[in-house]
């Protein structure tokens, strides 16, 4: 093992603070113990404590193994086979790569708590957006690869520093590794929900089979357009029909966000959209499709914090913040849709 990857692992088991490189954009934690407040509460368990009893996880990782021979995680269906070091869209084999792991406060507040949401990065992406804010973690690459046992101890050690939840972001392309991990850290006394922090762009099968795994859901609705998704996202003109099929299946497994008395959630589902310049993101098309496909009192968090980053300076419509006057008009929208459990 090779001096920079014994200092990441050093650093991910022996604290769960964010790692050797520099922290995700966000309000990551400084690496501070919150006393006095416990990451659960005695009378919940997890979806996937049954799972696993009744040997459905087992089941499940063996499907998603076989699915690595051609790969088909994600819409872009490449077809690689990783399992024989074959490199997908993604740019990932079927080794598994993280970039940070850490207590976030910077996430929405159900999530976050007083003991904060035990983030964990994964390197690349499946959808790779021109204007990521995290362009060096999705589309360089950066992070050091790790093996399933060192994933179950970041997501245990996480657990002891009092954080509310797992929180995986970007797992799409590493699925089969989560649930390998899970199934470690479970034997080991693991017990916290997890967050499933995706960029919506899913198979609804793979979705499917994770039913009775992930107890909360945390996608992104980033376009209702698919010429816009295609120019913006690397070709991804499917993005708006996968992205509804794959959230309505959420709902339909977790139904609306449930919280405990303290108010840290427990189980459901959370949509976020991001308010783009030009109403690029399609933000009408968008409440109103909540509010008729789904509920109005979907828990949805309508951010207005896009800035042009990465390669957005390219096209001069998003190369800019949104104004005062669009983000009014968003939440107009929404209000006017009828969105009763808003995230602003």
């Amino acid at each position: 093992m090779d001096a920079s990857r014994r200092e990441f692992l050093k650093q991910s088991l022996a604290a769960a603070t964010p790692l050797a490189l520099s922290a995700p954009r966000g309000n990551m934690a400084s690496g501070n113990t919150l006393p006095g407040m416990p990451a659960k509460s005695s009378s919940f368990e997890p979806a996937y404590l049954k799972s696993e009893r009744e040997g459905r996880l087992a089941t499940v990782e063996k499907q998603l193994w076989e699915i690595f021979r051609a790969c088909r995680l994600c819409p872009r269906a490449c077809g690689a086979n990783r399992l024989k070091g074959e490199t997908g869209f993604c740019s990932s084999t079927s080794r598994l790569k993280v970039y940070s792991c850490g207590p976030h406060f910077g996430e929405e507040k159900p999530l976050v708590g007083r003991g904060g949401s035990g983030t964990i990065f994964f390197s690349n992406c499946n959808l790779l957006c021109c204007f990521c804010q995290n362009w060096e973690i999705n589309h360089r690459g950066d992070g050091s690869y790790i093996t399933h046992e060192e994933l179950a101890e970041m997501m245990i050690g996480l657990e002891r520093r009092g954080c509310h939840n797992i929180n995986f972001v970007t797992p799409t392309h590493v699925v089969p590794h989560l649930v390998r991990s899970l199934r470690i850290a479970v034997r080991k006394g693991f017990r916290l929900p997890l967050v499933y922090n995706n960029g919506g762009y899913d198979s609804p099968d793979v979705i499917r089979m994770l039913d009775g795994i992930f107890d909360i859901y945390l996608p992104d609705f980033k376009y209702q357009d698919g010429t816009l998704a295609a120019k913006y996202s690397s070709g991804a003109a499917d993005y708006p029909q996968f992205a509804a099929a794959t959230i309505k299946e959420m709902h339909r497994q977790v139904g609306e966000l449930a919280v405990d008395a303290r108010g840290v959630a427990r189980r459901g589902l959370i949509i976020r959209h991001l308010v783009m310049p030009g109403n690029i993101a399609g933000t009408d098309r968008f409440v109103r499709w909540v509010a008729g496909e789904l509920t109005p009192t979907t828990r949805v968090n309508l951010m207005a914090q896009y800035r042009p980053e990465h390669k957005a300076f390219t096209y001069s419509e998003i190369s800019r913040r949104i104004t005062a006057e669009e983000w009014h008009q968003a939440l107009l929208w929404a209000k006017e849709a009828g969105l009763k459990n808003l995230d602003l």
